[in-house]
């Protein structure tokens, strides 16, 4: 009989055709990325699991590794906004022989850790933009290190003689952050997986190498026990865990496992209702349910599934990609209708809709506006050819086109081809696993080389409230390092200097602004062609006897691993 009270034990069994794109908190930037990372590494500070989505207030970062949130009434917050000084709880172990607590050194060394040059952090600007000498850190590390298959020695070398001025540890529980300029959102930046304390174990490490997944330490609940890049997963309890220093996640499950097998939502969706797995992993397999537009959960800020990249840096076609009136003339081609019907086929189970700016509707900054309108979304062939002839390529071009080769991304690559062709454009498909796709896109090196010309990721916002920077920032600002997320090497010297100026804006409202100032200019640009976008909860499909599962939006919809808990197999 199903109870309210949660249950200890059993193995929570995930399957899917998805991949984590990397294992490293200091690199790890996507949904099921952070869905296992929270189970393994703790930061100061991180988002609660919480039910009812009627509030983006109820979606704010609380205490983790930190004692308390710091204030200017508990002194950890100063007048000026500039200092927070955050404490450390004690009694928060890793999960060495024998086991030793977490201090504020090892947060310093996660910090710097974001920065390398070999698998760094794809939302770096998010931390160089806001604390006082991290760009001057990152700059440094890569000048000195400035080829990416350096060796764990070099690394540990630089991060151990060289310092972030803006971060100091006053003692081994008390750490100082000064910033460059107020930041309003600066617990959310502090909330980032990124930002997870490393052990000094790390520096014998090269990131995300495969060393690193065998001896990766723990923090958290659970620990990795076993991991097979792109196959396999498992997490079993962390014997050195304590309830009573971890206000946010449990320890209900005995272990947590993943299989990762190319599989369509039908074969997924099969596993699940037979009791052979108990969660889908990255298959978008839902719950059967009839979508609700005026959810209320709809409001915290939509995402973009997918959006369409072009490589600015691609020698193809004589470098065409580069001119922003061809990728204006190709932003007419693409019928969005199409793309909808195909994850209507799917049953996505959620409200989804036609997009046409950089900011999705619920963000900050986001207005209504359409530079490129066609009848009813279905786009317009006839223009594009006709543009691209005026921009000097009269007989079209033929774009190299990445894509996954899971769920709907062949299907939508195929829908996104053909329309290009329609429009005299050749597309040569490059399908790609999804456990190397986004870590490929990562590297500019493979942009530079032209190994790709369009490609169509997703992306939703890594909180929600007053989060301009939080599509603006990794998508659009200049960063060609290792890890970035600004994947088709865009750069813009006035979009760089307003997403600076927004950042050192404390007026919500002048932000918002700025932010949709540079909304326009990038779709002016024509730097990628929104296509859908999607609401931030998704109801997907549960097996029988899991309990408590509870979707963050804050790792793309999926749920909280670390809160829910299984009743016996029936």
């Amino acid at each position: 009989m199903s109870s309210s009270e949660p249950r200890r034990g059993g193995t929570l069994r995930l399957y899917g055709p998805g991949s984590m794109d990397h294992l490293d908190p200091a690199s790890a930037y996507y949904a099921l990325g952070h869905q296992i990372t929270r189970l393994f590494a703790r930061q100061l500070f991180t988002y609660p699991a919480v039910a009812d989505l009627r509030d983006w207030r109820a979606i704010t970062p609380v205490p983790d590794v930190a004692a308390e949130v710091p204030t200017t009434y508990n002194a950890g917050l100063s007048v000026n906004h500039l200092t927070y000084t955050v404490r450390l709880r004690r009694g928060v172990r890793w999960d060495t022989a024998p086991p030793r607590e977490v201090t504020a050194h090892d947060f310093v060394r996660g910090f710097k850790r974001m920065c390398n040059p070999v698998c760094g952090a794809g939302a770096i600007g998010y931390f160089t933009s806001t604390i006082r000498g991290m760009a001057e850190f990152a700059a440094a590390y890569a000048a000195a290190v400035p080829h990416p298959d350096a060796s764990a020695a070099e690394l540990a070398g630089f991060q151990d003689s060289h310092e972030i001025s803006g971060i100091r540890v006053l003692d081994e529980w008390t750490l100082v952050f000064e910033l460059i300029r107020p930041a309003a959102d600066f617990l959310h930046v502090l909330a980032m997986p990124f930002a997870s304390a490393a052990p000094v174990e790390y520096d014998a490490l090269v990131p995300d190498s495969d060393r690193f997944r065998r001896e990766v330490r723990s923090d958290g609940p659970y620990r990795v026990v076993d991991y097979d890049h792109g196959r396999y997963l498992r997490l079993e309890r962390n014997p050195v865990w304590d309830k009573s220093t971890d206000d946010v996640r449990n320890q209900h499950v005995d272990a947590v496992e993943v299989v990762m097998e190319r599989a369509d939502p039908v074969e997924v969706g099969r596993k699940i209702n037979s009791g052979a797995a108990d969660l889908s992993w990255a298959s978008p397999v839902t719950e059967p349910y009839e979508a609700n537009p005026t959810d209320p959960g709809n409001e915290l800020g939509y995402a973009l599934n997918p959006y369409l990249v072009f490589n600015t840096v691609s020698p193809n076609n004589g470098g065409a990609l580069g001119k922003p009136e061809v990728r204006r003339a190709l932003a007419w081609a693409f019928d969005k209708m199409a793309v909808l019907d195909i994850y209507d086929r799917l049953a996505a189970g959620t409200v989804m809709r036609a997009a046409r700016s950089a900011i999705p509707a619920g963000n900050a900054g986001y207005e209504p506006f359409d530079l490129y309108p066609t009848p009813g979304d279905r786009g317009d062939p006839d223009r594009c050819r006709a543009l691209l002839a005026e921009a000097g390529y009269p007989d079209g071009l033929t774009l190299t086109y990445l894509h996954r080769d899971v769920d709907a991304n062949p299907e939508v690559a195929k829908s996104c081809a053909a329309d290009l062709e329609r429009a005299g454009v050749t597309v040569d498909l490059l399908p790609m696993g999804h456990a190397d796709y986004y870590a490929y896109l990562q590297d500019p090196a493979n942009a530079e080389a032209g190994a790709w010309d369009l490609t169509s990721p997703s992306w939703t916002p890594d909180w929600f409230g007053d989060n301009g920077r939080a599509f603006l920032q990794p998508m659009f600002q200049t960063n060609r390092a290792r890890g970035t997320s600004n994947y088709g090497c865009y750069s813009n010297p006035e979009v760089d200097r307003l997403i600076d100026q927004a950042l050192a804006t404390v007026d919500e409202d002048r932000a918002h602004v700025i932010w949709h100032r540079v909304d326009e200019l990038v779709m002016r640009d024509a730097a990628i062609v929104p296509i859908l976008e999607h609401a931030p909860t998704i109801p997907h499909l549960k097996g029988k006897r899991v309990r408590n599962a509870i979707a963050m939006p804050t790792i793309d919809r999926w749920f909280d691993l670390s809160n829910l808990w299984l009743e016996p197999a029936p």
